[in-house]
Order: C-alpha cells, then structure tokens, then sequence
C-alpha cells in the first residue's frame, strides 16, 4: 500500500507541474474548500472559522469550511488525500487525524507524510476532564477513588483519536476500568455529559467552555502539565498521576503534489494572520494557545509526533483495530 500511495503521489506531482491554472501566478482565482474533519461548534471547526475568515480578507477569494465529520477524521483526510493538488481543497486538522490514527488502525485510507503536503501549524489546545455537577465526586482523587470502587461502570465520551487516548492514559495511570462510548462529535458528547447520560468526558476547552462558565460541567483537571489561564483552578492531571501529559495540535494540509509556490503563499498568509495581536487574542479566548510552525517545520514536526503519539497508545495499552 506504502509503494501505490508513493507511485500516486509522484503522479500527483507530475499532474500538478502539466496541468495549467494551479501556480501561484493568478492564485486563487475561485473560492478555496477548507475541509475539517469534525461538526460544527468543535475546536478544529472554531479555528477553521477563524482562519477562513481571515485567509479570505487576505486572498480576495472566499474561503469556504466544509465540515466532514466521522471515523476520527478517516473520512475527511481520505477526501483531500486524492484531491487535485491545486490549492483549492484544503485540510485543516489535528494530531487526530495525522499523528494517532497510525497507531489506532491497522490499515487506514491515507498515510499522514506521503498524501500531504504541510502548510502550516496553527496552535495547540489542551484538554480538560469534566463531568456533570451531579457527579457524586468533587477533586480528582476523589474522582478516582470513585471509579475504583466502581470497576466497569464508569463511562466516557471521545469524539476524536485525543480523547481516545487522552482517556486511555487516564484509565492506565489511575488504574481504573472503565467503559468508553464513541461519538461523531464532540458537541454531541458534550451535552451527554452535561446532561448525565455519559459520566465524563477528556474534553477540548472550545467545547467545554461554555458548559464550565454556564456551571453545567465541573472541570477536575487539565490534560497538560500546567495549568490554563481559562481555568486557573484546574490542576494539572499530571500532578495526582505522574506522568499523564497529552495535548492537541492542529495544521492547515494541502495534497501531496500541491505547488511549493502554492504552497509557500498559504504558508506565508497563515503566518501573518497569527502574528496579528487581534487573532492571538480572538483564539486564546477560546482557548487555543499560538504556536505557529512554518511548512518545513510542520513536516518535521508531524513525523516527531507519530513517534510520540505511538508511544502514548502503546502505553495506554490500546490495541489497533
């Protein structure tokens, strides 16, 4: 499968140089298709919305978010994967699709390095355990002590491959046994937690946050090792299970074969719509930290995090399916 999808990225690269239109010269001469592989109202679409916005003021196109939810990204990232290479189908996405997928399926429809060429990271997004103010615990460890004395019938919510694992490591580190139930979106699992119907939730802050301020989900701790300015009371994870740490990226893709040039410009706007102090701020209030990386670092960064992600379900103790 690894030597097809090589040989059809070369084609893709050979299409890309014959066909005429889809240099930079004159780019973009129609609206750009932005493809987010989660619903409407998650953090990716959030970001999107943002950077769509933005990229359309700067491009003179409008750029268009196309929301393609399901399978943990599979379903959007095979899309844009054997898209025309010609700028005008994007991706922005997260270590979901393109660093824990590997390691969670066997065989997937695309391969994170040789379908894509990387544009840009955007940001990074911690993650938030949460459960109802009905939830019979208060702190953490009482919220552990609980589940132990409860083996196999403490539920949870994941809508994408971080909460997944995000879970995963907390079930392994806090020796619990606990029962997941998957989602479409995360929206979705957030109300069910809310409303009691799932018990908790590793839940990303755009999500969550309105339901935290609103006093319908209590907040017991941040997925990465310090603490967040959104929600200063929350502990780190890490500081009752050493050792728990596990966040979220997100990055804006085009198809292998897309035009360096192509690609270069889209690079270069993303960069300096994130250098704005108005889009900082527009995003830190929804709880994105900026983190810019530019195409090549992006592609350096990707492969780093294949790696660590693959460390992290192999310690989770999560089998491929």
């Amino acid at each position: 499968m690894l030597h097809r999808r090589s040989f059809l990225s070369r084609i893709a690269l050979l299409f890309a140089a014959c066909v005429p239109g889809v240099r930079a010269d004159g780019y973009p001469a129609r609206p750009i298709r932005m493809v987010v592989p989660f619903a409407p109202g998650s953090a990716t679409d959030s970001m999107a919305r943002v950077l769509a916005q933005e990229l359309t003021q700067r491009l003179g196109q409008t750029v268009i978010v196309d929301n393609r939810a399901g399978a943990f990204g599979q379903i959007a990232a095979h899309q844009v994967a054997r898209s025309t290479p010609d700028g005008y189908t994007l991706i922005l996405t997260t270590n979901t699709t393109h660093s824990a997928n590997p390691h969670l399926y066997r065989a997937l429809p695309y391969d994170p390095i040789r379908d894509f060429e990387p544009i840009a990271r955007l940001a990074t997004l911690p993650f938030m355990l949460v459960a109802a103010p009905s939830f019979p615990a208060r702190t953490l460890r009482e919220l552990l002590d609980y589940a132990r004395a409860r083996p196999g019938q403490i539920t949870y919510a994941a809508a994408s491959s971080t909460a997944l694992v995000a879970a995963k490591t907390f079930e392994t580190l806090g020796q619990l046994k606990l029962i997941g139930v998957s989602y479409k979106a995360s929206p979705q699992a957030v109300l069910d937690v809310a409303s009691g119907q799932v018990q908790m939730m590793m839940a990303d802050f755009v999500t969550a946050m309105p339901h935290v301020i609103a006093g319908r989900l209590r907040v017991f701790g941040v997925t990465t090792t310090g603490r967040s300015a959104l929600v200063p009371d929350a502990p780190p994870i890490a500081e009752t299970l050493p050792g728990f740490d596990v966040g979220s990226w997100n990055g804006l893709f085009a198809p292998a074969g897309t035009p360096k040039d192509i690609v270069a410009r889209l690079a270069r706007e993303t960069d300096q719509i994130l250098a704005r102090p108005e889009t900082r701020t527009r995003l830190a209030g929804i709880g994105f930290e900026v983190a810019p990386l530019g195409s090549e670092a992006l592609g350096r960064y990707v492969r780093e995090q294949l790696q660590h992600w693959g460390r992290l379900v192999r310690e989770a103790g999560i089998q491929p399916e």
